[in-house]
């Protein structure tokens, strides 16, 4: 049986996965098999070096096509995950030829008339004549999947965020990078330092308010998916020799007091979230075990002992799935669902 039975009454369609030969975009036909997502027709898309390369899905092979030649086979879902100028210079393209676009990179993040959406916290947002949807940075879907609950029960004031994030957030050329380092060979370089047994406080570029473009992408994507800008938000975002997902630690301060016990059984309750809060059995959330998953997985839950109002926990997700490719095909049987494409 598949997953999602109801796709196959309002599904049948082409769905394009553009930039399909990259580490998301592979990442996508995965899930898009896991998740028996039915379409009629597959187009994988990549840029014209990579065209008459095979995809194998289902054990079927497809054509990498270019661009133009997939907006011409009228796609109804392409899924994007080509990087910010690839989606700046043809996501439009796509949405004019009647496309839905569903965008992993930062291009339309920030624009006021594109949807950011994450399904579990704001899909409802999301209508028939939003062409563009634009898909969330990793390490702000992870957080405002947990966000959501605590915000609707007990209203956040302010939230100090510290992530770990993991080398496959920056690509291949990092993961090459990382194990070259430890086997004590070259490799290309994806950072400015190395990172095997090191840590890098420095994700994306530098700002001229000090913070780096990640950081602040957590500050102001926290709340357009929050609908909330009263919301203050401050991070710093750390990269480290790990696969397998980000983790981030959460100091949540709270308008209303919360009873703890509640707070968590109130997360244990939430769509796409997996408590692991046993420390008596040092049972915790991990990359290790987060890896190839979709949930978000939150444990280390407990009081800030020095400020009234206030949560400390640990969150961990595979930012592969969840913070990528996951999130945008659930956004995209939410359309299905709905009948929005």
């Amino acid at each position: 049986m598949p997953k999602h039975p109801y796709l196959y009454y309002f599904c049948l369609m082409k769905i394009a996965v553009v930039g399909a030969t990259g580490l998301v975009g592979t990442k996508m036909l995965e899930i898009l098999n896991e998740r028996n997502f039915p379409f009629t027709e597959l187009i994988p898309v990549a840029s014209e070096k990579s065209v008459g390369q095979k995809v194998v899905y289902k054990g079927i092979e497809y054509p990498v096509v270019g661009m133009q030649t997939a907006i011409d086979m009228k796609p109804d879902i392409a899924l994007f995950s080509a990087g910010g100028g690839t989606s700046l210079q043809w996501a439009e393209k796509f949405a004019e030829a009647g496309t839905t676009v569903i965008d992993n990179s930062s291009a339309w993040r920030m624009d006021e008339t594109k949807k950011l959406v994450v399904p579990e916290v704001n899909a409802a947002v999301l209508t028939a004549a939003d062409k563009i949807i634009a898909n969330p940075n990793c390490s702000t879907i992870q957080m405002v999947v947990v966000l959501k609950p605590l915000h609707e029960k007990y209203k956040i004031k302010r939230i100090v965020v510290s992530t770990y994030q993991s080398v496959t957030g920056t690509g291949k050329k990092a993961v090459d990078q990382l194990m070259a380092e430890r086997q004590n060979m070259f490799s290309e370089k994806a950072y400015p330092y190395q990172i095997d047994l090191n840590l890098l406080p420095h994700i994306d570029v530098f700002m001229d308010n000090g913070y780096t473009k990640e950081e602040m992408k957590m500050v102001n994507e926290t709340k357009k998916i929050m609908g909330d800008n009263s919301i203050a938000v401050t991070a710093t975002a750390v990269r480290v020799p790990v696969m397998g997902g980000h983790s981030e630690s959460l100091n949540i301060e709270f308008e209303n007091e919360f009873d703890l016990t509640e707070l968590i059984d109130l997360l244990d309750k939430s769509k796409g979230i997996v408590v692991q809060n046993d420390v008596a059995n040092l049972q915790y959330p991990m990359p290790l075990h987060a890896h190839n998953k979709d949930e978000v997985f939150v444990g280390r839950i407990r009081r800030d002992e020095t400020q009234p109002k206030t949560l400390n926990c640990w969150i961990v997700s595979d930012n592969l799935r969840k913070g990528a490719a996951t999130n945008a095909i659930q956004i995209a049987e939410y359309l299905v669902e709905k009948g929005l494409v």
